[in-house]
């Protein structure tokens, strides 16, 4: 390959990014999972989310189910997007995976992840830790959950996104 087309490929993968496009498949395939089991009718740990959410869970309408199932395929193809983007099992990927655009809307979704779980951990924390006062009537046992449990599943998910677009980002000229 001449070194001008070579400077506009991306690193290929190593054991860091394969590891880091691995956990966070795992991680996501595993919130799809749990979406799904939600949209199937499971009723297990829906108090851990609280509020409206866990009414629309137990409420089983059309449009609940639905989204449920919405959700857990979307989570789905997001949770293998960082195995397409670092290019495991390049061989049998198709050619728009090494864009430009795939890789920009993959390094935008690995932020969002990341933020979205790590300012509501933070946050979560804070009223944890009585730094901050629960809205009154707030449900302490969910507040809990997703202090520790719900809010950083998705900040893991989305550093280890990050880190695999991170591993695999192109050279510096």
């Amino acid at each position: 390959m001449p070194p001008r087309q070579m400077m506009h490929e991306q690193r290929p993968p190593g054991g860091a990014a394969r590891g880091a496009a691995w956990t966070a498949a795992v991680l996501g395939l595993g919130s799809a999972a749990v979406s799904a089991y939600w949209a199937l009718g499971g009723t297990a740990l829906l108090d851990s989310v609280g509020g409206e959410i866990e009414a629309w869970g137990r409420q089983r309408s059309t449009g609940v189910v639905a989204a449920l199932w919405a959700i857990a395929g979307l989570k789905a193809v997001v949770s293998i997007a960082p195995l397409v983007l670092v290019r495991v099992q390049a061989r049998r990927l198709p050619e728009w995976t090494r864009s430009r655009s795939a890789r920009v809307l993959g390094w935008i979704v690995a932020v969002a992840l990341t933020s979205y779980g790590g300012i509501l951990t933070g946050a979560g924390l804070l009223v944890e830790a009585g730094v901050i006062d629960a809205a009154d009537g707030a449900d302490e046992h969910a507040l809990a959950w997703h202090a520790y449990f719900w809010d950083p599943w998705f900040l893991l998910w989305g550093a280890a996104f990050g880190l695999a677009m991170w591993f695999t980002r192109r050279p510096r000229r």
